[in-house]
């Protein structure tokens, strides 16, 4: 019986010692491999932890450079409509004076219908339209008033002229049924203000048609803004 008592207790303590050695060598097994593991988490947080540079890591602007450009852009006049208004010329299509003896050039011409009538042509020869006032006020020879309107000849608007075109008045040399007598050589035409008080600009002075004759019944019509119109009174 103590032999076997001896063989159990010896038996015990031999699967002790082995498992006391395995214990051991699996400890020293997995602090090699955590000593060999490297440290993950710690290289992390030094990457992610490491300032950055400013002089060479400085952040991008998303609106730095749009906003340069347009700055640039303002700075040349380029890339605005505001800017673009302001360099666009001024329209001056509409720019209007009124029509005198220094921007216009006037004619007076005989013609064959109606008979004992005259044609005064006024054309514009400046770089504006113009506005023709009224009648013609018409001065014969050394008259010292003005010849007589036709106001039934009133147009229903002023006639304006652009540069080149010309405005119409005739002279009814008879006034009506009567006949012409007195012997005429001069004529005075002077242009009417927008008022209708007097007359503006330079005096054009002409040289009538050989033969011309007046009576006191001699009239001009309003201007007009065809021949045929004027050549209606």
């Amino acid at each position: 019986m103590r032999n076997l008592r001896f063989r159990s207790a010896a038996t015990a303590a031999t699967t002790a010692l082995v498992a006391a050695l395995a214990l051991t060598a699996c400890g020293q097994s997995d602090a090699v491999g955590a000593a060999s593991k490297p440290d993950t988490t710690t290289a992390s947080t030094a990457s992610t932890s490491t300032p950055k540079d400013e002089a060479t890591e400085k952040p991008q602007d998303s609106t730095g450079e749009n906003a340069q450009t347009a700055s640039n852009n303002n700075s040349s006049g380029k890339g605005s409509s505001s800017n673009k208004g302001a360099d666009k010329p001024s329209d001056k299509s509409n720019a209007r004076t009124t029509c005198t003896g220094d921007n216009t050039k006037v004619t007076v011409t005989n013609v064959t219908r109606p008979i004992n009538h005259l044609l005064v042509t006024a054309t514009n020869t400046g770089s504006k339209n113009c506005d023709a006032y009224y009648a013609p006020l018409l001065g014969f020879d050394d008259a010292q008033s003005v010849t007589q309107i036709n106001e039934d000849s009133q147009p229903q608007a002023v006639v304006t002229l652009s540069p080149g075109q010309s405005a119409y008045a005739s002279i009814a040399l008879g006034g009506g049924d009567g006949s012409p007598t007195t012997a005429a050589y001069k004529l005075s035409v002077s242009f009417s203000g927008r008022d209708n008080q007097g007359s503006v600009g330079s005096v054009a002075n002409l040289t009538l048609p050989k033969g011309t004759k007046t009576n006191n019944d001699t009239s001009v019509s309003y201007w007009q803004a065809t021949m045929a119109d004027a050549l209606t009174w």
